[in-house]
């Protein structure tokens, strides 16, 4: 009897030089989870900080050597897309990230040094002595956990196949999780936070994955031309395409934080470690977003008839609930949540748009947005009650007074998510209603330019309190920033108002960029 011959498979092949920026980061991440494991405890905050930002660097230097905005190749046997839009956002990140990462420093600083001020009641061996005990003990499992992160998020700007797309979502996610309930001084809220994340997080990519197997049964592809191939020459109104559309948007639609998948936003943003909250808010939104774009603009380009109604709603609902909700918070990180729901409403202007214009629009968006994001949780992080951070909104009265550099900083980031002129949110905002009347959705132009007019109502509330308000007698005290997150809000800063005054070369940029491969 014959044996049975397996058939040979080709070897996967890898362009290592254009793969080279991502593979830096999971190289870096391993390092350390190593550092992790083998360091002695006081040395390992040191050198994971400066391998993160080594490791964030050499994979931004790496971006600009080997790729370039006009690059459209597929690699790795078929499954990374690297392109325009993919070296954008994934350029993008690495920036992000790298701002974020020195908010990371500050916080390691503050809850490893002498911060803490034990209480009158703390005895010796009790919980509450321990729970200070551990508050003291440096988390440095911090940074490989975000590097994992980041690897993840560049990964899924660029997956070209459902089930890479899939496991890049994992990577990205699933240390976030973990990286939502690492706060100490409000520790039941962040952990309660974290599961809230968890649990809904997982419903997401459920639905996500089962919708992904509906479009695989439709095209009998994983790969996104293919998906488009069977679109350009099979039925389009097939109840599996259907089906499957609206379980992947369900999944993304969570992550980018839309209206009716919002409900974890405002709740872990809370709970968060404020730099994780403001690594989420810029990093995770634009991963979020890019992988949006590449999937409906890729694999589902030629079916825009049938999805933009049920974006129209998303990003009507979005912006209108988000602005709404917003002027009701008192807390400043809750009303900042809520202010990221809007702001990913008027995102959605540009994806629906569907155009190239559309694609450039929310490059450069999400870029401004990113920046000014991070720059305004930052400073939230130097307003203290103590040791603790001073989020109700009464407590910020008469910050102009006391502290006018704070106060003015915080401002230009709550006039730039407002949309006001000279800043980079306005030009974010006229792009892309530019983009979606040229590709005829004039009416979500509208309704964006007049909850703009109402967002900028709880924007400018935040700034009246701080300039026009008296200080309470027990006013909270401004944390000495160290050189790193000092670092990080001047450059936010700048950005934002660069954005604002010289957006061309950046625009140019998105422009030359906007142009997805199949």
């Amino acid at each position: 009897m014959m044996p049975h011959l397996v058939e040979p498979f080709d070897t996967p092949s890898l362009e290592y030089q254009l793969l080279a920026p991502m593979l830096i980061v999971f190289g870096g991440a391993i390092i350390g989870v190593l550092v992790e494991a083998f360091a002695p405890r006081g040395a390992r905050r040191g050198i994971q900080l400066v391998l993160s930002l080594l490791t964030l660097l050499a994979a931004f230097v790496a971006l600009l050597v080997w790729t370039r905005p006009d690059l459209g190749q597929i690699v790795a046997s078929g499954n990374v897309a690297i392109d325009g839009p993919a070296v954008f956002f994934q350029g993008t990140i690495l920036v992000l990230s790298f701002m974020a990462f020195l908010l990371f420093a500050e916080r390691e600083v503050d809850s490893a040094g002498d911060a803490f001020t034990p209480s009158a009641a703390t005895i010796p061996g009790s919980e509450s002595e321990r729970e200070l005990t551990a508050a003291r003990v440096s988390q440095t499992e911090v940074w490989p956990l975000t590097l994992f992160s980041v690897g993840g998020m560049m990964l899924f700007v660029a997956a070209d196949d459902l089930l890479t797309f899939f496991v890049a979502l994992e990577v990205m996610s699933l240390p976030l999780y973990l990286l939502v309930g690492l706060a100490r001084r409000r520790r039941l809220l962040s952990q309660e936070a974290a599961l809230k994340y968890f649990l809904l997080g997982s419903f997401s990519s459920a639905f996500l994955i089962f919708g992904s197997a509906f479009l695989f049964g439709y095209s009998g592809s994983i790969s996104f031309a293919g998906i488009y191939d069977s679109l350009s020459s099979g039925v389009e109104l097939d109840p599996l395409l259907l089906v499957g559309t609206g379980l992947v948007s369900i999944g993304l639609f969570f992550k980018v934080g839309a209206v009716p998948f919002h409900s974890w936003v405002p709740d872990v943003y809370q709970g968060a470690p404020t730099p994780v909250t403001a690594f989420m808010a810029s990093a995770t939104k634009v991963a979020a977003f890019g992988a949006m774009l590449r999937l409906f603009y890729v694999a589902l380009g030629d079916y825009d008839w049938n999805w933009r109604p049920m974006f129209w709603i998303v990003t009507i609902l979005t912006i209108v609930v988000g602005s709404i909700l917003a002027i009701t918070q008192t807390d400043i990180k809750r009303m900042l949540a809520y202010s990221s729901v809007a702001q990913a409403g008027f995102i959605l202007i540009g994806v629906t748009a569907a155009s190239e214009s559309g694609l450039s629009s929310t490059m450069f968006y999400l870029t401004a947005y990113g920046f000014a994001t991070i720059g305004a949780f930052a400073l939230v992080t130097l307003v203290r009650d103590g040791t603790a951070e001073a989020t109700h909104l009464s407590r910020w009265a008469g910050l102009g007074r006391r502290s006018p550099v704070v106060a003015g900083v915080l401002a230009l980031f709550l006039l730039s998510f407002a949309g006001i002129p000279l800043t980079s949110g306005f030009i974010g905002k006229f792009t892309v209603f530019e983009a979606a009347i040229d590709g005829g959705a004039t009416p979500l132009a509208i309704v964006g330019a007049i909850f703009s007019a109402v967002a900028a109502f709880f924007y400018v509330r935040v700034i009246v309190l701080m300039y026009f308000s008296d200080s309470p007698e027990d006013a909270p005290t401004i944390a000495v920033p160290s050189a790193l997150t000092t670092l990080s809000i001047a450059v936010c800063a700048a950005a934002t108002v660069a954005l604002g005054v010289f957006p061309g070369p950046v625009i140019d940029l998105a422009e030359q960029a906007a142009s997805f491969i199949r």
